[in-house]
């Protein structure tokens, strides 16, 4: 029988875990020996009752020793690599570029890892695709966190003391994380505007209420991501940026390159252009920040008197359903190759070799191996 393994979350603030009781229930049905860490949902606000059928354990060594199957949300430990069995597979986001050390330890255990965040961006995996589920409630906490720091209301107010005037509120990348805050800051009745590099996503943001910012500048790249300007393009698409951010009491920025540093779109000249009491979200802190100025995971008041907040994990924020969309991608990415209560991964399925970080031995993510073998390793 398939053991399906649970950890509790080592990396300090994550408050989201791998699997709810919903989905617990399904893969039981499906064969699988459940096991979770003693109090491994709580963080969640999920009790061990709450898993029906599981088998708690106490001891994180015995949870591992006998796992077939390992449902992680943030990369796992060097320390955990070491307790795993050979030829088991995990399942989570890896970060392979901040932790190589980890990618080493993976190989060298023959343990195979599939990567979360390298899920193929095709039709057929949507409902696999963790980085769109945890995107949307970044974009949705990030408006309200763009609301709460924010020296205005967001809806036009009819009062006795006059008419109060919406909020504008701007938001850079029109990626899942930028539809969802479009969609949210709208619904908070704020005057909307949006910008995106990739020209398809114009009708997406006008389908949505917002008002879409035409720079000139179209880079549309592979896998739906933008590619990289170049100076020229950088220099047009700021300078025509720069007019509507000074005019905007909110800006929220998404623009994030999975695996690279996030590309610098507000500049300090822009910055210091606003209004006081402005307030700029940097949803893209986890690769630096959108802004000059953000620093990641602090809040700060620049000398003009605008708060740039730049939080990380927003996700983590919002534990119950970012849990409960997160295990669900997993389920969908898993459940097809749990057959007669084993593990049978299919080597033909795109989805499956595009997601393989490490396998039998070897990195399997060419991007990665190539990066790890340059440094001798």
């Amino acid at each position: 029988m398939l053991v399906l393994a649970v950890p509790k979350e080592r990396t300090v603030g994550e408050r989201r875990i791998a699997l709810v009781p919903e989905i617990a229930k399904r893969l039981i049905k499906l064969g699988v020996e459940l096991r979770i860490e003693q109090s491994m949902g709580e963080s969640a606000f999920f009790k061990d009752e709450a898993f029906e059928g599981a088998k708690v354990v106490e001891q994180t060594a015995d949870l591992y020793k006998e796992a077939d199957l390992i449902f992680k949300v943030q990369p796992p430990t060097e320390e955990e690599i070491a307790l795993m069995k050979p030829n088991a597979v995990v399942i989570g986001f890896m970060a392979a570029h901040q932790f190589p050390n980890r990618v080493k330890a993976l190989r060298d255990a023959k343990i195979t890892s599939l990567a979360m965040e390298l899920v193929p961006r095709i039709s057929r995996a949507q409902s696999m695709d963790a980085l769109s589920s945890q995107a949307a409630v970044a974009g949705y906490k990030g408006v309200l966190m763009g609301a709460e720091l924010a020296s205005v209301f967001f809806p036009m107010l009819t009062t006795a003391a006059g008419t109060i005037r919406p909020a504008k509120v701007l938001v850079i990348g029109a990626g899942v994380a930028g539809l969802q805050a479009i969609a949210t800051a709208r619904r908070l009745g704020a005057i909307v505007e949006a910008y995106d590099v990739r020209s398809a996503t114009k009708e997406q943001c006008e389908s949505l209420g917002a008002k879409f910012i035409d720079t000139g500048v179209k880079a549309d790249g592979s896998g739906g991501y933008a590619r990289e300007l170049t100076d020229e393009e950088k220099a047009q698409q700021q300078a025509v940026l720069a007019k509507h951010i000074s005019m905007s009491n909110v800006v929220i920025t998404t623009a994030a390159l999975p695996g690279r540093p996030s590309p610098k779109i507000i500049s300090k000249q822009m910055v210091e252009a606003m209004n006081a009491g402005s307030v700029i979200i940097d949803l893209a802190a986890e690769g630096g920040g959108n802004c000059e100025l953000s620093q990641p995971n602090q809040t700060i008041t620049h000398t003009n008197g605008v708060i740039i907040h730049a939080p990380l994990n927003v996700a983590s924020q919002m534990p119950v359903h970012a849990s409960e969309m997160y295990s669900k991608n997993l389920f969908n990415l898993i459940s097809p190759m749990i057959k007669d209560g084993s593990l049978q991964l299919d080597w033909n399925d795109e989805v499956i070799v595009g997601s393989t970080l490490t396998h039998d031995g070897e990195i399997k993510h060419q991007a990665t191996k190539a990066a790890i073998e340059n440094t001798g390793s």
